[in-house]
């Protein structure tokens, strides 16, 4: 978009320099014109002759000032397209913005709720819990979440490997699991913490550590990985 707001002011300037060149132009052949014409050619001159002269100067003004106007008007509707493409503009950027945010590939702050799950020598903490955990946020409406730093996002997948997880492709989390989500706190809250059946109260009757904040100002850091689409593709055919 940079691009074609630079063309359109070198296209303007151009105009312009063209109406400058014109205007001094008509004024240097003018001023030559005088010089060459002096009293006494004028006083010898016949009306007639005067008259073709004058005629031919207005023909030349009124030329010059038609290029000036059709110039001007070149420049508003340069002008015009600038301001266009300038709105455009700021339009793609919310749009890529609010892309980049759904995707998870740029840093964020907001409100929400820290949940710390920890192992205990009975029993730790394991892929699937964390997996069950991050459900229960995106249905609270959690916008987005990370564990220990890293951001998931809806490809992300986990893995048990001996005493820690694995955030596949090569993230290695380790206990305690520290899962930050930003969202509309009371949802989340009342979601995680329903009576009996809620995931705090759940996981801790069932022996494992789960411990719930909430928080003001969390800061979720992007995806840091490439973002591999293998399956889908656009749809093209309409």
């Amino acid at each position: 978009m940079k691009i074609k707001l630079d063309k359109a002011n070198i296209t303007m300037s151009i105009s312009i320099l063209i109406v400058c060149i014109i205007l001094v132009t008509v004024s240097f052949i003018q001023f030559k014109t005088v010089e060459k014409v002096n009293e006494t050619d004028i006083e010898n001159m016949r009306e007639e002759e005067l008259r073709e002269q004058i005629s031919a100067w207005k023909s030349k003004w009124e030329e010059a000032n038609e290029k000036l106007e059709e110039t001007n008007a070149k420049i508003n509707e340069y002008n015009q397209k600038i301001e266009s493409n300038e709105e455009a503009s700021e339009l793609l950027e919310e749009e890529l913005k609010k892309s980049q945010l759904i995707l998870g590939t740029t840093d964020v702050i907001g409100d929400g709720v820290v949940v710390t799950l920890t192992d205990t020598e009975d029993n730790p903490i394991t892929a699937e819990d964390l997996v069950n955990l991050v459900n229960e946020l995106r249905f609270a409406g959690a916008e987005a979440i990370s564990i220990n730093g890293v951001r998931i996002i809806s490809m992300t997948d986990f893995a048990d490997i001996d005493s820690y997880i694995i955030v596949k492709p090569s993230q290695r989390l380790i206990s305690p699991y520290v899962v930050k989500a930003i969202g509309n706190q009371t949802y989340l809250v009342s979601n995680l913490c329903l009576k009996n059946s809620g995931f705090v109260d759940k996981y801790n009757d069932s022996g494992k550590s789960v411990k719930l904040d909430k928080q003001r100002n969390i800061k979720i850091p992007k995806y840091s990985e490439n973002i591999d689409i293998k399956y889908m593709k656009e749809v093209t055919d309409k």
